[in-house]
């Protein structure tokens, strides 16, 4: 982004008004919550996901592109557009942890929406935050301190049928379904972000047709519990019997047609068991988490169809960039919690608490290895789906340059002729390592990264080129070439140790410069419930 034109940008503003607005483009950011890299239809599941396959089919797929691993080091990330730890979002622990674990300020890093505002932009919120401490009570973490004008925001995630908590702006509103924990059926929370945001689309055409906008829209889908309603559990139901190994298969096929991947099938994950092996009851059950899972998805692609619909319907469709990822790998957790899991509950209900566990997890991942809160590519690879008719020219093409969340605000500061400040209230700020996408998006080569880097709770790795080393925490370094293995199946460490040796000192060197502490090295991090990720 060129500084001056964004001086002269807000110099024009304050002269003649909003002249720029009809040009900058609006802004539609999707997160989903733990989707697998291969969920999608247009990335190769069997899940029907038409309208998002739409806008993949006239827009713009990334195959190559990275989150952080897990929930709200990937949200700072992709807010900020700085790494986890330069954010003070390694870990949410609060002020008693080292610098970098805390949980983010505006000091540590202004948001897209606090730029965007002094561009012109309406900015609305919806859906999961989980920036800042987690607090029940409005904060000056939470988005209406950071440069939203509307906020629809879940502070607790236990139940989509009848969530305990949520606020609409500064309301905050308690067990909107009924009755704890079931609901009545009135209320489910994918549906709730959709309906809010169309709400705040027609608001916006009505009071403020002459500004863009920028939503950030966190839905919560599929993340844990598995809830869902049972009219599309009913349309996946019997879809999953053929169990995870051959769902598996056929995903990797369809990826390698569709030209995403052009690497091996991972093994299975060890701690999943052969399909073979179950009884009919246990593939019976594991079909029923599967369908519910895929139902979630569902629903929440039928919400991104009715905003599209409104979109056009408001005349917005065309200038508005539209981007869908996830914010991790799928996940191999068994967690219950918040208002737990009754048995005798129909699975998919308010009563019920479900995790999708390691072997669908590994499906979810296709072809790759590792789940949520590892840095193998399981654990990071997300589908990126850029659609803007305007300004990507590119209908249907897939591209496997590199990119990583980092790269969102300055993609958005870019295309907005935003200015990134290089202070708040005195303090200087982190500068983004993130590099705009906007010549992907033009159809040309961007500069690519110097390279990506990772670390969460012990695990660590870099991607240098098509190299990449990692390691789990505790565990030996790892070396592959992902141009030829992003499966990382060919452990090449011990016959590259000059790679290895390399690429660890750089890593070394970026941790200590954006604050990494050794996990294990603090109190804080024996709170980290490691035994629930992954299980037989």
């Amino acid at each position: 982004m060129k500084r001056l034109n964004a001086i002269f940008f807000h110099f024009a503003l304050g002269v003649f008004g909003n002249l720029y607005a009809a040009e900058a483009p609006n802004i539609l950011l999707i997160l989903a919550d733990d989707l697998g890299y291969s969920d999608l239809g247009s990335y190769g599941g069997e899940i029907d996901t038409p309208n998002l396959d739409r806008l993949a089919a006239d827009g713009l797929r990334f195959s190559q592109f990275y989150n952080t691993g897990r929930c709200w080091p990937t949200r700072a990330s992709l807010m900020t557009g700085l790494y986890p730890h330069q954010a003070n979002h390694g870990m949410i622990f609060g002020q008693t942890a080292p610098r970098g674990y805390q949980g983010t300020r505006k000091t540590d890093g202004l948001m897209i929406s606090e730029i965007l505002k002094p561009a012109g932009y309406r900015t609305y919120q919806l859906g999961k935050w989980h920036l800042g401490k987690n607090r029940p009570k409005l904060n000056d973490t939470w988005p209406l301190a950071r440069g939203f004008d509307h906020s629809y925001l879940a502070v607790t995630l236990q139940n989509y049928h009848n969530p305990a908590l949520l606020y609409d702006d500064t309301q905050a509103i308690k067990r909107p379904g009924g009755p704890a924990p079931m609901g009545d059926g009135s209320y489910y929370l994918t549906s709730a972000l959709t309906d809010r945001t169309i709400a705040y689309l027609k608001e916006h055409a009505t009071d403020h047709p002459d500004k863009p906008f920028f939503i950030y829209l966190a839905y919560t889908a599929p993340h844990f519990p598995l809830h869902a309603l049972p009219e599309d559990i009913d349309r996946f139901r019997g879809r999953y019997r053929k169990g995870w190994d051959t769902v598996r298969q056929e995903r990797h096929e369809r990826m390698e047609k569709l030209g995403l991947v052009k690497t091996g099938l991972s093994p299975r994950d060890p701690d999943a068991r052969p399909w073979e092996s179950l009884t009919s009851a246990e593939k019976d059950s594991w079909d029923t988490r599967m369908a519910i899972y895929a139902a979630m998805i569902y629903r929440m692609d039928i919400g991104v169809g009715r905003i599209v619909e409104q979109l056009k319907k408001m005349d917005a469709f065309e200038n508005t960039l539209i981007l869908f990822l996830s914010d991790n790998g799928s996940s191999a957790e068994y967690i219950v919690r918040g208002d737990r899991h009754d048995p005798n509950a129909p699975p998919g209900s308010g009563g019920s608490y479900l995790c999708l566990e390691v072997g669908w997890s590994n499906a979810s991942n296709t072809p790759l290895r590792m789940h949520k809160s590892w840095v193998h590519e399981g654990g990071i690879a997300t589908p990126l789906i850029a659609h803007w008719p305007d300004g990507i020219a590119a209908r249907g093409a897939i591209t496997h340059q590199t990119g990583h969340v980092i790269d969102i605000l300055p993609t958005i500061a870019d295309l907005a002729d935003a200015l990134i400040p290089e202070e708040y209230e005195g303090h200087a700020l982190p500068r983004s390592p993130g590099k705009s996408l906007a010549p992907v998006f033009q159809g040309r080569q961007r500069a690519a990264p110097d390279f990506l880097f990772w670390e969460h709770i012990g695990n660590k790795a870099i991607r240098k080129g098509d190299w990449k080393l990692v390691k789990e925490h505790n565990g030996p370094w790892e070396l592959y070439n992902l141009d030829t293995d992003r499966s990382e199946v060919h452990d090449l460490s011990g016959s590259h140790p000059g790679i290895v040796d390399a690429l660890a000192g750089q890593w070394e060197g970026y941790a200590e410069k954006t604050g990494v502490v050794e996990w294990d090295s603090f109190p804080q991090s024996k709170i980290e419930p490691g035994k629930n990720y992954r299980r037989k």
